[in-house]
Formats: C-alpha cells, sequence, structure tokens
C-alpha cells in the first residue's frame, strides 16, 4: 500500500512506524480497543459524500478500555470517544487541540501532519508539512503541539478513525472571544483552533481562519 501511495502522489508518503513521525506523536500500545474497532465496523456507516464527525458516543464510552485511557492516559482527566468516518482525498487545513488526541484507525488512512511551531503570523505554508500512511489497527497519539484535520482515504471505500479527546473537545462555544493574543483568531469551536484553505467552504462558512496558503493538494490513492 504505501508503495503505491508513493508512485501515485507527488509528495512523500511516510509510514506513521518511519522516525519521521516521532515529533508528531507515537504509536500506543498496551490497551485493548478491539471492542471499539467491532461498534465501528458494525454500527458506524461512511457517508456518501464528505465526512462525518461524531465528538462523543455514548455506546463506545461503555467499552471497558474507557476507564484505561481516561485513568491511565490521560491522568484522571475526563475523556471522550466518537468518530470521523468519510472520503476526504484534500488538505483543507490544520486544528489543533491543548491536549494529545488518539486515532484509532478502523481502516487504513493517510494523516497530513505539521507543527504548532510552523504557524507564522496565523498562516501555514503548504510544504512544510509531512504525510503518513496509518495501516488498519494502528492505535496512536498525535501530540498537542501536531496539526492535523480530517483523515484522507487510501480506496474508493473510504475510512473509517476512532478519535479520542478531552471531553467536550469539537463542540460548540457559548460565545467566541477575542483577545489581544493573535492565537484568539483562530479559535473556532472548544479546544479547538484551526487554519483552513480558502477553498474549503464548509469550514470557512464556520468562521474558520483562512490561513493554509498555497495548493489545497488532492492526495491520490
Amino acid at each position: 500500500m504505501l508503495e503505491r501511495l508513493n508512485e501515485v502522489n507527488e509528495v512523500k508518503i511516510y509510514s506513521v512506524f518511519d522516525e519521521e513521525f516521532r515529533t508528531y506523536g507515537r504509536i500506543i500500545n498496551g490497551y485493548e480497543f478491539s471492542e471499539l474497532i467491532t461498534y465501528m465496523e458494525t454500527e458506524t456507516e461512511i457517508p456518501t459524500v464528505g465526512n462525518v464527525y461524531v465528538p462523543s458516543v455514548a455506546e463506545m464510552e461503555k467499552a471497558a478500555v474507557f476507564e484505561d485511557i481516561q485513568n491511565i492516559f490521560y491522568g484522571g482527566m475526563p475523556v471522550q470517544f466518537g468518530y470521523c468516518n468519510g472520503r476526504n482525498t484534500t488538505y483543507n487545513g490544520f486544528e489543533y487541540h491543548k491536549g494529545s488526541e488518539i486515532n484509532i484507525a478502523v481502516t487504513d488512512f493517510m494523516l497530513v501532519l505539521g507543527h504548532v511551531w510552523q504557524i507564522e503570523d496565523n498562516t501555514f505554508t503548504v510544504g512544510n508539512e509531512k504525510v503518513f500512511f496509518v495501516p488498519k489497527g494502528t492505535a496512536l497519539e498525535m501530540y498537542q503541539t501536531t496539526l492535523h484535520l480530517s483523515p484522507c482515504r487510501v480506496n474508493d471505500e473510504g475510512f473509517k478513525d476512532i478519535v479520542v479527546l478531552p471531553r467536550g473537545t469539537n463542540t460548540p462555544l457559548e460565545e467566541k472571544q477575542r483577545c489581544a493574543d493573535s492565537e484568539s483568531a483562530l479559535l473556532l469551536q472548544k479546544n479547538k483552533w484551526v487554519i483552513a484553505h480558502k477553498d474549503r467552504e464548509p469550514l470557512v462558512k464556520q468562521g474558520a481562519h483562512v490561513g493554509l496558503i498555497g495548493e489545497n493538494i488532492k492526495l491520490k490513492y
């Protein structure tokens, strides 16, 4: 799969098992995610167009691993189990959170990643990112300094991704506020700071800051 992705794309595609991933996150071992994967395979669908993101799913949070993730991985902080399924193929922009995110690949997919320290004047220039292939069954942590957005599919069927975050992340703000700190212009939802590409209409309509500079690259498969 990785060899084919590199053959059809002009940008280099790495594996999350490569050394290049170390500054973005790490592979997670020692937790049993099979119950969540079964739920995703049997109870969720991939939309025919676009993506669907659900921040918190009560049935997923009944899984045995929930307490371990909340009490051990996140050190007792409240968390949410949700998912993102879809057919995305383009960069579209970046988001980041104040706290690590866990992704569990129910299917193969790619992630486009950057670092928060590559943001200059609330912009990120295409070319500074790296693209990573995530094999089905892989669980990974993305550090809070890692810029990311929706996965990108690697086949016609689309992707399924379990998303674990601090509770409340990616839910509506009671009130959007700004201050003298320029980062406040990027705050779009609770614990969600976003830089959008001008061509990503859904994000722009939500009020996301337009700051991804360059081509909105479409990844091939």
